[in-house]
């Protein structure tokens, strides 16, 4: 049975792209599940939300007046009355019956508070390269789904009051990277995180993105994620790997460089998760090494 139009919103960023946002709005549209859309604009002259009223009147638009990165998410779901969110891009959307199967699954377990889905990247429809690896996750499987400690955004429904409860998103991250340090404060407050490859979504990545731009963001964010909730001894492993890839990679310098610029920030409000957590992350740093 398909999902109660009243389950499950579809929140997306967006930010001078336009064109592709109508594509997906378009793809979104024809979801038998006719989730409520809200579409956060993050561009500075708000462009795409007066065609976005004009085109698709029944999608809610909220322009912000700055970039938020990521955390614009955190205005959408806010902004929504329904129990459950699924993020998109604006140039991905979610597959015929993907939300309605993960909004049963939300309703059947209670401590689940993040569904990962399978994303498919282009028309190849290649799988995304982390959902492989959480499709082996070394955690286990004893619930409906092999359980994970992150995520890929536009890949994900969350339950809108674990969401809210763990903070969403750190608006200081930017976007790349940013969802581990979400998926692992979830998972310190209790909640479940869990792997479905039958709950899929398409990613179209858009043409209008600087590569390398999101690799020094990655490697920021992978440093301030282990400042802010490793404990020590993989704070300082984390740290030392950066320091010897910096030698050698561009990227690597300038995002260690960046990362450093915020390191009062960080250890400001550095909160070490605990030590069973710590263990399931070294688990995955272990298998991420294979």
């Amino acid at each position: 049975m398909p999902a109660s139009s009243s389950d499950v919103a579809v929140v997306i960023i967006t930010r001078d792209r336009t064109d592709e946002l109508l594509h997906t709005l378009a793809r979104l549209s024809e979801l038998g599940e006719r989730p409520h859309v809200v579409v956060v604009d993050q561009g500075p002259r708000n462009r795409a939300a007066a065609v976005v009223r004009r085109r698709f009147p029944s999608v809610q638009v909220l322009a912000l007046a700055d970039d938020h990165g990521a955390a614009g998410r955190n205005v959408g779901v806010q902004a929504v009355a329904a129990p459950y969110v699924a993020f998109a891009d604006d140039d991905s959307w979610w597959a015929p019956g993907a939300l309605a199967r993960a909004a049963r699954l939300l309703d059947a377990h209670p401590r689940v508070g993040l569904v990962a889905g399978r994303v498919l990247i282009g028309d190849d429809e290649r799988l995304e390269p982390a959902c492989a690896a959480m499709s082996a996750s070394p955690l286990g499987s004893g619930l409906p789904g092999r359980r994970v400690l992150g995520f890929v955004a536009c890949g994900a429904i969350v339950r809108r009051t674990a969401f809210l409860g763990a903070g969403g998103f750190q608006r200081r991250l930017g976007i790349g990277g940013e969802e581990q340090l979400l998926a692992v404060d979830l998972a310190a407050r209790g909640w479940e995180l869990v792997y479905r490859d039958d709950v899929v979504a398409h990613h179209h990545p858009s043409p209008i993105r600087n590569r390398l731009r999101r690799d020094q963001v990655q490697v920021r964010n992978d440093l301030w994620f282990a400042w802010l909730r490793r404990r020590r001894r993989s704070a300082l492993r984390i740290s030392g790997a950066a320091v010897r890839a910096a030698a050698t990679e561009p990227a690597a310098r300038i995002g260690l460089l960046h990362a450093l610029s915020g390191v009062r920030w960080a250890l400001a409000n550095r909160r070490p998760v605990p030590a069973w957590l710590e263990g399931d992350l070294r688990l995955l740093d272990a298998a991420a090494r294979r």
